[in-house]
């Protein structure tokens, strides 16, 4: 009998982060979630984007937790496996944040990433 293997989760949201999705939500009737993608761009080679989405993808990966809604891309999910989502508020600015262990820099002004894709436990790439 085949076994079921746990996934990790693409993405995990903060108590704030999801409280920001799901107020901004709330005000826009119609929309199913907040979809969350990478593009190439940007000084340091990669954007992270989000935009509403009236519908789910068939193959978009679906984050609920504490009334949020977040959709991931599926081609942006290599690039956010084990990311945490955040909000933060500080006296300049309010945004949101995303701690993403497959960042490996970023550019200065903060609007770009160098990401790589996250690779499977114990696999070790070779030059083959």
């Amino acid at each position: 009998m085949p076994s079921l293997r746990m996934m990790p989760k693409v993405m995990t949201l903060t108590d704030a982060a999801a409280a920001r999705v799901s107020a901004l939500m709330a005000a826009k009737p119609g929309v199913k979630g907040l979809k969350i993608g990478v593009k190439k761009g940007g000084c340091a080679g990669m954007e992270y984007t989000m935009s509403w989405a009236e519908e789910v993808g068939k193959f978009d990966e679906v984050i609920e937790d504490k009334g949020a809604v977040v959709l991931i891309d599926p081609a942006a999910v290599m690039y956010l496996l084990g990311t945490e989502m955040d909000f933060k508020t500080d006296k300049l600015a309010s945004a949101f944040v995303f701690n993403n262990p497959n960042q490996k820099s970023s550019c200065g002004c903060g609007e770009s990433v160098n990401l790589e894709p996250a690779t499977p436990a114990g696999f070790a790439p070779t030059d083959h």
